[in-house]
């Protein structure tokens, strides 16, 4: 991606990623309680357990034929990896368990490797092709 091109869709979500140095979201997996029978749906509104802030929305869910009823979400990165979490779906609260797909700490830090440069060893010019 080039910062320095003109207007393009997405440019204000780009900077923001590029100047903060991470995106503001992060992507979980959740294992959701199955004593309901019950899947959110897409959008459904994630929360910490016991708070009201909304916290993220839920992007897919399925029913695993192991796992038992499980569900992606988009939530904020502010949210503690191992905090408990609640979806309101159209039958009520269902309870869910994170596992983490993305860590709080991905994209803080870029650790980009400084690649030795090439020495010509004291010449003035490079060769010539055929030399």
């Amino acid at each position: 991606v080039h910062l320095s091109k003109g207007c393009y869709r997405g440019q204000e979500s780009v900077a923001k990623v590029h100047n903060l140095g991470h995106p503001p979201r992060r992507l979980t997996f959740l294992h959701l309680d199955g004593s309901e029978h019950s899947l959110p749906d897409v959008g459904d509104e994630v929360r910490v357990t016991g708070e009201d802030k909304v916290v993220g929305k839920v992007t897919s869910a399925a029913q695993h034929f192991e796992m038992g009823p499980i569900a992606l979400a988009v939530i904020s990165r502010s949210v503690p990896e191992d905090a408990s979490l609640e979806v309101s779906s159209s039958g009520g609260m269902i309870a869910a368990t994170q596992e983490i797909i993305v860590p709080q700490s991905a994209g803080k830090l870029v650790e980009v490797p400084k690649l030795p440069r090439l020495k010509l060893g004291g010449a003035s010019k490079a060769p010539k092709l055929g030399e």
